[in-house]
């Protein structure tokens, strides 16, 4: 059997494969029933709960020139056949680390065209013509893939799945140049034709994407395709000028089986989505559920229970330890009536000056020191008599405040008006309500002693009341 005859009859043999593979996926993936018995596997229970390892056999077409586009080496190309065999093993449900070792054979030459009417490929190096070459290679690569998407028959369990590849690897390659006088050059080594060396080698990028169908548990069909870049100028033999890319593609059909006990689903078909409502389906899963949401409601009638306030006076029934309380009564942290006690007179603790008597005459001034409004201790007991007489006659009274003439009007007002408003404080602090008493700021005007004499000054620098 010649290459053009094997070739024919392994791309007929994988046809009819594939066409037998989509429909035994169609009849194997249609269960509408609930998940394999023989899975125990739980959604949070770990890869250990499924089989991981595959090994695969491909078989398909290789040319030198990407789906994607770019400049080729030679403008014609030949398909050929390449082969391969993969190693896997499946992280997660999505992504998975691939072996890749793939050979075969690649083809191509020069024709004529408007860019190139002599129908040839120069050598960048050595300027020899080249018009076909032809290159038995080798790959070995090392790939992530990455489950992209899936058809679930009825959403149970997925039968079909798409994927992406990209990885990075070693190429070996032998090139057979034929130049236009029909020169056949075989290139062994990167130092120039007919070297020592058996292969020429270079790193390789794969890229590619695919689509499985689940035959069986363990086996699937698997169709894909790589466009694969070469980082150098030895696949095709010529180094040519750029923009031209070493670079070829692999079209190919292929068998992977699943290694591991079969109470086991492989990961890659797991429907996690679909493990989640078998769970849930499960009986005695489901009491659980229903025996939770009473101790839930349990717990939230407990929490309405403390929060219950019955008479509305902000303690809960069951910290309320005088229930029934009357609207608007204020009541303590247990709920019970508020007792306030009467304000003391502070009448009985007069401040009597050291030395000297005690001044407690009510009403009168309010003596300051230079540019202060801060109260003196011995206006405390005046003050002390003022309160008191407030309170008891329940009288108003206006503060008038005043300064003597040092500095600016403008300054003497706002200290006279802080004067009579320390004043008020005072008062206010010791029980008087804020609302009887009137604040009135007079700076410097209406003086009472000579502003020209200190003694006069300091008679100056006062707050006096008027009882109303």
């Amino acid at each position: 059997m010649n290459y053009s005859t094997l070739k024919k009859t392994v791309v007929l043999s994988f046809v009819s494969l594939m066409a037998v593979g989509m429909a035994q996926a169609q009849t194997t993936t249609t269960d509408t029933s609930k998940m394999s018995a023989t899975s125990t596997a739980k959604v949070f229970g770990g890869t250990a709960q499924y089989n991981t390892f595959s090994v695969g056999i491909n078989v398909g077409a290789t040319a030198p020139r990407v789906a994607t586009g770019g400049v080729n080496v030679f403008n014609s190309s030949t398909v050929e056949l390449g082969y391969g065999v993969t190693v896997k093993d499946q992280l997660s449900h999505t992504f998975g680390v691939q072996l890749n070792l793939q050979g075969g054979q690649l083809a191509g030459s020069e024709s004529v065209s408007q860019t190139n009417p002599n129908a040839y490929v120069t050598d960048e190096t050595s300027g020899l013509h080249a018009a076909s070459f032809k290159t038995k290679f080798m790959t070995a690569t090392l790939s992530a893939t990455e489950n992209v998407g899936n058809i679930s028959w009825l959403h149970r369990k997925s039968g079909i799945t798409f994927y992406l590849s990209e990885g990075l690897g070693l190429a070996w390659h032998t090139p057979t140049v034929t130049l236009t006088d029909g020169t056949v050059i075989t290139w062994k080594g990167t130092s120039g034709p007919n070297h020592d060396h058996t292969y020429v080698h270079e790193l390789v990028v794969p890229v590619g994407a695919g689509v499985k169908f689940q035959l069986t548990d363990q086996l699937d069909l698997n169709l894909g395709y790589t466009e694969n870049f070469v980082d150098g100028f030895n696949l095709t033999g010529v180094h040519a000028a750029y923009p031209a890319q070493n670079k070829y593609s692999y079209g190919y059909a292929g068998l992977e089986y699943t290694f591991g006990p079969k109470s086991k689903q492989s990961l890659e078909w797991v429907n996690p989505v679909a493990m989640m409502y078998d769970e849930l389906y499960d009986a005695a899963l489901r009491a659980e559920v229903e025996a939770l949401k009473g101790r839930v409601a349990n717990v939230e009638t407990a929490v309405n229970d403390l929060k219950k306030d019955s008479d509305g006076d902000g303690v809960s029934d069951q910290f309320d330890k005088c229930p029934n309380t009357p609207a608007g009564t204020v009541v303590d942290g247990s709920g019970c009536p508020l007792v306030i006690p009467p304000p003391i007179d502070t009448s009985l603790f007069m401040r009597k000056p050291i030395g000297g008597p005690a001044i407690t005459a009510a009403y009168s001034n309010i003596q300051f020191e230079f540019d202060s409004s801060v109260l003196k201790t011995s206006s405390y007991p005046v003050l002390d008599a003022t309160s008191a007489d407030l309170r008891s006659s329940g009288a108003a009274a206006e503060l008038d405040g005043y300064a003597s003439s040092e500095g600016t009007a403008a300054h003497n007002m706002r200290l006279s008006r802080d004067r009579a408003n320390s004043v008020k404080t005072y008062l206010v602090n010791s029980g008087v309500p804020a609302k009887k008493l009137k604040v009135k700021a007079f700076g410097e005007t209406h003086p009472i002693a000579d502003n020209s004499t200190e003694a006069g000054r300091i008679l100056n620098r006062r707050v006096e009341f008027k009882k109303k």
